[in-house]
């Protein structure tokens, strides 16, 4: 008499879960390998002779490159991810305050280059002129309207002339 054997395979269920589990372990095996591959060149201390190295290392023998790999260079990968992701922040915050400023001039020279340019096309009075010019060499910044040029036509519309409004 022979007694029939059932491995855990047999079963339907088990069946799809040894399946599930490899094909994780499958998905993992390329995400760890291609986590390597970008950290080889996202490494700026490695040579091109180096990189070429562990690149060709990783690809020949995968199992046995990536295993070496982690053990010899795993310990700083996340230093460089996290060197490579605060360098990202602060090149995106410097980007949001370059928009942010919206093409406000940056030195008083270019304040005064557009205070006068303003002057020149009769928007302000040369003692308005004169009074922000005081206030940008001081380094008060540009000057604040009054109730009265708030309201006025002029300072609606910065390139009519009083003549113009009036």
């Amino acid at each position: 008499m022979s007694a029939q054997t059932y491995l855990a395979y047999d079963f339907p269920l088990l069946g799809a879960f040894w399946t599930m589990l490899w094909f994780f372990l499958w998905i993992m095996w390329f995400i760890l390998l291609f986590r390597i591959i970008t950290d080889i060149f996202r490494d700026d201390g490695l040579s091109g002779w180096a990189k070429t190295g562990w690149l060709v290392f990783c690809i020949v023998l995968p199992f046995l490159g990536v295993f070496v790999y982690v053990i010899a260079r795993g310990k700083n990968t996340g230093r460089r991810e996290v060197a490579q992701t605060r360098a990202q922040q602060e090149e995106f915050n410097a980007y949001i305050r370059e928009t942010a400023a919206g093409g406000r001039p940056s030195s008083s020279v270019d304040e005064l280059a557009e205070l006068s340019e303003i002057h020149d096309h009769g928007a302000i009075t040369d003692e308005e002129f004169c009074r922000a010019k005081e206030l940008v060499l001081t380094g008060h910044g540009p000057a604040e309207r009054s109730d009265s040029t708030a309201r006025s036509p002029v300072a609606e519309h910065p390139h009519t002339t009083e003549r113009d409004a009036g």
